[in-house]
């Protein structure tokens, strides 16, 4: 089974201010899961005269990376691809490599396919179909650290709670068995060798199998008690943010995967991390979405996406909102204002919709009207939890209303990203249904409102939600 350890090791060397340097190896786990092909040894030459040293052949050696061709972009989504579809667990830069190739020929015996190293068109969607399933499957979300302000990628499903670390957040299952943890350390005299030091002592059950130190960043990775951890840092200005990554060995099947996406896809520092390599865009400073009141009291559900990082949540006319729960499952984020008598809630039903047809009622981005906060409506349909078309910029947060006038649910609007060695998809969107709605409320002891529904309602349980970022 390829090691989530290696990977990690090589999130460390991701990061293109580190200089290159020969890897040490571990005592335990393989840092080179995917083979590499074993070479003949090369024959004696014949009639060599006798206390001459032999000519070394001095000719370069041929890549065998059938995928150099690539651009950079392409090889990094196609790595990522594999390394979530388990066949992948080097280094994530998209750089010319044999590794790459390797994996896909894993990947296409596997799947019974000539083993070119290479993909046709057809089978690189195979690969990305599987893939996207994989981060269905454990709920993968990049968000913002409020704490830290680092990006994480986490697997929401697998931890759906979230609390405070002891210097950054701590996301972690029901019962403890898989924990992701980011921390942050700064001050006078702060090193990054006095941070490896303490990370290796600390805890006392920590038994460290591997450790990498590059000058602005670490790695290690080993047994803590019965749980298999792993640690990644970076130092930039005095500063070090790191993420731990913990998990029971029984959860080994879905985590090692997992743990390989999320130590590459951790940016520490603006500028890096995978986001930075492929040119996503990285989220703006001030940004603007939609939430749905839901109570007279002035309690506001939105998109949990929307609300990361802001230093300040506003509530366009009305004043400052504070976030009073967030659910990692759902994606949603509850939000208050109070001191506000003039807002009016939405009502919450629990019949569904009788069709597919939707009408999502939501507040264009600013700069989509000329500066103004409209409230517009748009016709969509609705397939399982995806909506098409997507609706424009500022409906994130938006509400869904069936066609019998009542919320069927809230908007969670996604930006496109690169997929499949092609270029970007266009935004996407998914609604968050009426239930989980009512659940999470019921969760915060909230009581949603009772009263009238339809178009008109909905239109006046709408608000525009700003969040500043640093």
């Amino acid at each position: 089974m390829r090691t989530a350890s290696a990977v990690l090791l090589c999130s460390v060397l991701l990061l293109p201010a580190l200089a290159p340097a020969q890897a040490p190896q571990p005592s335990g786990r393989n840092p080179h899961p995917v083979a590499e092909p074993k070479r003949a040894a090369a024959a004696e030459p014949k009639n060599e005269p006798k206390g001459q040293p032999k000519k070394k052949d001095a000719s370069p050696q041929p890549s065998r990376d059938a995928n150099a061709a690539l651009s950079v972009t392409d090889r990094i989504l196609l790595e990522l691809d594999l390394a979530w579809a388990g066949f992948y667990t080097g280094l994530i830069t998209g750089e010319a490599g044999d590794k790459v190739t390797d994996a896909v020929k894993a990947f296409q015996k596997d799947f019974k396919l000539k083993d070119t190293g290479t993909l046709a068109p057809g089978d690189r969607m195979l690969l990305a179909n599987l893939a996207k399933e994989k981060r269905d499957q454990v709920g993968w979300r990049m968000m913002e650290d409020p704490v830290t302000g680092a990006q994480v990628g986490l697997p929401t499903r697998q931890v759906p709670n979230s609390g405070p670390g002891r210097s950054g957040t701590r996301w972690f299952s029901a019962q403890g068995q898989i924990q992701v943890e980011t921390f942050r350390l700064s001050g006078p005299g702060t090193s990054l060798m006095d941070v490896f030091e303490q990370q290796k002592k600390e805890p006392a059950s920590r038994h460290v199998e591997m450790s990498v130190v590059r000058p602005d960043a670490f790695f290690l990775s080993g047994m803590q008690g019965l749980k298999k951890f792993d640690v990644r840092a970076d130092i930039r200005d005095g500063e070090v943010r790191g993420i731990t990554i913990l998990y029971d060995q029984a959860t080994e099947g879905i985590m090692e995967g997992v743990a390989v996406v999320t130590a590459n896809a951790f940016a520490p520092f603006p500028g890096t991390g995978l986001a930075a390599l492929t040119g996503a865009p990285m989220r703006r400073k001030v940004e603007y979405g939609s939430g749905i009141v839901v109570t007279a009291g002035g309690h506001i559900l939105s998109d949990r996406r929307l609300a990361d990082g802001c230093n300040v949540i506003a509530v366009a006319g009305v004043g400052n909102a504070a976030r009073v729960a967030e659910d990692l499952g759902s994606g949603l984020v509850l939000l208050r204002v109070y001191g506000v008598a003039d807002l009016a809630p939405v009502t919450l039903v629990h019949e569904g919709a009788k069709g597919p047809a939707l009408t999502l009622v939501g507040i264009s981005d600013p700069r989509d009207q000329g500066g103004g906060r409209v409230i517009s409506t748009t016709t969509a349909r609705i397939d399982g939890d995806m909506i098409t078309p997507a609706p424009p910029a500022g409906f994130d947060g938006a509400a869904a209303i069936d066609s019998q006038g009542r919320l069927f649910g809230m908007v969670e609007l996604r930006d496109g990203v690169a997929s499949a060695g092609t270029a970007a998809l266009p935004r996407h969107a998914t609604v968050v249904g009426v239930e989980a709605l009512r659940n999470f409320l019921d969760s915060q002891y909230v009581t949603p409102a009772t009263g009238r529904a339809g178009l008109d309602a909905a239109k006046a349980a709408l608000v525009r939600l700003i969040c500043v970022r640093k």
